[in-house]
């Protein structure tokens, strides 16, 4: 039995095993993509359904993020984050040995549930384990340039496993990680909970967030086909809110709730929440949109698209890393404007893309500019997140942050796919060819998603504390005075 100290001794080492598992669970939403075509001939899905094979993890990813970081807080982190290994490496064994479109999308649905798990109580193991102050902006440097890199490596990771071995390959590489994950975490994590004397786990709280966030994030992947203003959408919008209106009432009623919403106090969390939703609308889309400009207008290849991702996955790992480093030395409030910046630059860059462009000339600077924001913005958000929170909340803000993150992905895909499709078929009906009229929707896209990260900026400037993100300077330099003397 390791002592706390122990623990600790080996916390850089636990910190490479917690930033495995994140980067599994961000591969996962990103690696099928390029396998879809292959997976729609293998299991004859229909062009309408295909895409249910990404939803269906986003959807259950999305909706079960705050019930994930609360469990970590009140059952255990390791113990949580243990059983979300067993659930991914689980469901991806059968997802690769699906037979039908059913039990695929259930299985990719499980995987999201096993994801939603493992990352919040993963991201509140890393808090619990590292200070606040300089120590833990290292780590949640690393911590997000890994998360930031993983979805960029999917796309080509997916390309050449799909090619190489089938598409199969693309779900079953994480069961090794996954089972050397699980070997490995008894001898380099150690438990940890909410000390908190009341601990009723909110079953009420819990089904009726869950049940909420579940349907708004089918509502806004399905709104793009359906049509917003279709009666089910419609309906489908009523009910989420009415199930989040629901759990509002539930969670001020409640003796123990599953969100106290007296962390919502903390001004600079709910800012950095705020921002959270703006960054991943802006820049979830982006990887969308860029992947299929590469692909329908200038006609790569899936590897090719995957090779062309690598510069904005390396810029996003050395983004991050510094990133982490300048929250220590400026603040994090001044490096996520900059970042919310340099994503606005990067997607009004990508919306001047034209149909005979090319890598150099319509890719490379626009996704460098992109990279720098994301890895900045995810670093800095995540740090004002989860910075002044109480050590037994530490898995809800966790929760908190990723879901925000996610559902802001939903939405703006779904916004700004409305607005690219409804682009498009305007330019066709007008006699514009099809390469063009692509090109035209994608870059109202890039547009609006630009719009979205000025709006970022401006919520960065107002919601976030000027004076918390000076404490943690100061807490920083606390911190880092001992150990030079």
């Amino acid at each position: 039995m390791r002592t706390t100290q122990q623990y600790l001794e080996r916390r850089w080492t636990a910190l490479i095993l917690l930033c495995v598992a994140q980067f599994v669970v961000v591969l996962d939403a990103s690696i099928v993509n390029v396998a879809l075509p292959s997976i729609g001939k293998g299991l004859h899905f229909s062009e309408r359904n295909l895409p249910w094979v990404v939803n269906a993890y986003v959807i259950a990813f999305g909706g079960f993020l705050l019930l994930g970081g609360r469990a970590a807080d009140l059952l255990g982190r390791r113990r949580v984050f243990i059983a979300g290994l067993m659930v991914v490496a689980v469901a991806s064994l059968a997802a690769g040995f699906a037979a039908s479109q059913g039990q695929l999308i259930a299985a990719r649905a499980a995987q999201g549930l096993g994801a939603a798990i493992i990352s919040p109580s993963a991201l509140s193991i890393v808090t619990t384990l590292f200070r606040d102050g300089a120590e833990r902006n290292k780590a949640l440097g690393a911590w997000g340039a890994v998360a930031g890199s993983a979805g960029a490596a999917g796309v080509l990771l997916g390309g050449i496993l799909t090619e190489g071995l089938g598409w199969e390959w693309v779900l079953w590489v994480n069961v090794p990680v996954s089972l050397v994950a699980l070997a490995l975490t008894p001898g380099l994590i150690p438990e940890s909970r909410s000390e908190s004397t009341t601990r009723h786990f909110d079953a009420a709280g819990a089904v009726s967030v869950t049940a909420g966030l579940s349907v708004l994030a089918y509502t806004l992947l399905d709104a793009s086909s359906a049509g917003w203003g279709s009666t089910k959408i419609v309906s489908l919008l009523a009910l989420s809110l009415a199930l989040i209106g629901a759990f509002v009432t539930i969670e001020q009623r409640s003796e123990a709730p599953l969100v106290p919403f007296r962390i919502f106090r903390l001004r600079t969390l709910t800012g950095a929440n705020v921002v959270g939703i703006m960054l991943g609308a802006s820049l979830f889309s982006m990887f969308f949109f860029i992947s299929l400009y590469m692909q329908q207008v200038l006609g790569y290849s899936p590897i090719h698209a995957g090779l062309s991702y690598l510069p904005l996955a390396l810029t996003i790992i050395v983004a991050a890393g510094l990133g982490g480093q300048l929250v220590t030395r400026f603040g994090f409030k001044p490096i996520l404007a900059a970042g919310m910046l340099f994503v606005a630059a990067g997607l009004l860059w990508f919306s001047r893309a034209s149909v005979g462009g090319g890598f150099l000339s319509d890719i490379l600077g626009p996704s460098l500019l992109a990279a720098m924001g994301l890895g900045f913005g995810f670093v800095t958000s995540t740090i004002a997140a989860v910075s002044g929170v109480n050590a037994r909340e530490q898995g809800l803000a966790s929760g908190l942050i990723n879901t925000s993150q996610q559902i802001g992905g939903a939405l703006g895909l779904a916004v700004l796919s409305t607005i690219a499709t409804s682009r498009t078929s305007h330019a066709i009906a007008s006699g514009t060819s099809l390469p063009h009229a692509l090109t035209d929707g994608f870059q109202s896209a890039f547009l609006g998603g630009a719009v979205i990260a000025a709006l970022g900026f401006a919520a960065t400037l107002i919601l976030i504390r000027t004076r918390d993100s000076r404490a943690h300077v100061e807490m920083a330099n606390a911190e880092a005075a001992p150990a030079q003397a």
